[in-house]
């Protein structure tokens, strides 16, 4: 074989054998070299990058390291929306076909003005200041209060959700808020309006819900009211609505009317759901004590469609703002059963209020709103209830809308999910202890 051509068939492999140490080298160089390793990642958020081995010394240090820039960016966090807040910042939760009327909002002042909305009672209830009647449920570092204590921003963002408490329980009684949603990107966020007693009786426990779903850009707020009795879970009673109005834009009343007959949802004075007690109930009925709570978590594993769309944190922080508290009803300790004796004048007169009995206006505007803003109810919901649960009145004009699977007739993918974060109560305000702390991380219900 002639010498060039035997070198030219030895070239290639040496070439080949030349650039594969060329680049073994730059691999371990790689392997070994952090700061290169993280200059290649800078583009690939989404790929874990290997730990280094460091001394006890360099960990407490690096911790050490963390934790200051976590205080240092919470205090920002905390700066930011508080000046936000004192503006009246507006953020745009999307395009609506409807715009709503502007909201003129102070969180310094007592008085939230929306248009013809503007009250300094709750059906004739007084409104009270936040110490008045509620302390802070879990991170108390993301509840914000205004300067005269009548308006609370609840704060959700990377570290965690955030909750306030009634400081005391109430045999029946009477909630209510003026709340403003988020606004801006809201997918995965449930922002909840609720009594509850399951700080007492963990597996027997009542509730009622208001809950707020958010949703992406450009699309509106949904939100389902929900009751237990007696810890039936398993029997949820879920109804599902659209809003006519932005509530990232309007501050808008909503009420929780519980009384020993029936349980009425208000959105202003506009009565949407009504659940009349009857015998056949028996203990799914909502009958023990119970605290009003107000929380805004992280559920992105169900709270907009089905958990396909996730918190963003990059738009944080989320605000959800309450004001014009109010509260009324009979104040009792559950570990003290023999002060429900007392309650008996009390209860009668909420049996009895106006708000407790819905006129025969109030019953066509709740008409009206089921049959074109209910989207799902477990009433007619025959495939999940073969027998129609005792509570529930079929309604022709609202049956006649709703398919076998209790949805509106051509919505699908709808998802219940449970359970919002719970603080735990060390005590109610009268023994001397304002409300239970706990620190709750943004978990998936």
């Amino acid at each position: 074989m002639h010498p060039l051509r035997s070198l030219c068939r030895t070239i290639p492999p040496l070439s080949l054998l030349f650039f594969s140490l060329l680049i073994v080298a730059n691999f371990r160089n790689y392997l070994i070299n952090p700061v290169d390793r993280d200059q290649i990642n800078t583009d690939l958020t989404d790929q874990p990058i290997p730990l280094q081995q460091v001394s006890g010394e360099e960990k407490l240090q690096q911790t050490e390291e963390t934790r200051q820039l976590v205080e240092h960016t919470r205090q920002q966090v905390e700066e930011t929306t508080q000046q936000l807040l004192s503006e009246s910042a507006n953020v745009s939760s999307g395009d609506w076909e409807d715009k709503p009327e502007e909201t003129s909002y102070d969180i310094s002042t007592t008085t939230v003005s929306t248009g013809d909305n503007n009250l300094v009672t709750a059906f004739g209830i007084p409104t009270i200041t936040f110490s008045q009647g509620y302390a802070p449920l879990f991170s108390d570092f993301n509840i914000l209060r205004s300067t005269d204590d009548r308006t609370v921003s609840l704060l959700l963002n990377q570290y965690s959700g955030s909750g306030f408490i009634s400081a005391d329980y109430y045999d029946y009684g009477f909630f209510s808020a003026k709340i403003k949603l988020p606004g801006n990107y809201s997918a995965g966020i449930v922002v909840a309006f609720y009594t509850s007693n399951v700080n007492i009786y963990d597996k027997t426990h009542d509730e009622l819900d208001f809950e707020f779903l958010g949703n992406i850009h450009g699309k509106p707020w949904k939100f389902q009211t929900n009751l237990y009795g007696n810890g039936s879970t398993h029997r949820g009673r879920e109804e599902r609505y659209n809003l006519w109005f932005d509530p990232a834009k309007e501050v808008h009343r909503y009420t929780i009317v519980w009384t020993s007959k029936k349980i009425i949802f208000y959105i202003d004075e506009t009565p949407i759901r009504e659940v009349v007690r009857n015998e056949a109930m028996g203990l799914d009925y909502p009958s023990k004590p119970m605290s009003l709570y107000a929380t805004i978590w992280d559920a992105s594993s169900w709270a907009t469609n089905g958990g396909k769309y996730k918190v963003q944190y990059r738009y944080q922080p989320f605000v959800a703002e309450f004001s014009e508290l109010a509260l009324a009803g009979c104040t009792i300790d559950p570990s003290q059963p023999a002060q429900a004796a007392g309650c008996a004048d009390k209860i009668a007169e909420l049996d009895t209020a106006d708000f407790a009995t819905i006129t025969p206006e109030g019953r066509q505007a709740m008409l009206q709103f089921r049959t074109k803003h209910m989207y799902y109810s477990y009433c007619y919901d025959t495939l999940r209830y073969n027998v129609t649960p005792p509570e529930c009145v079929i309604v022709p004009a609202e049956q006649e809308i709703f398919n076998e699977k209790g949805r509106l007739k051509g919505v699908t993918n709808i998802k219940f999910g449970r359970r919002r974060h719970r603080g735990r109560r060390r005590g109610s305000r009268r023994k001397g202890n304002p409300g239970g702390f706990g620190w709750c991380q943004g978990v998936n219900p």
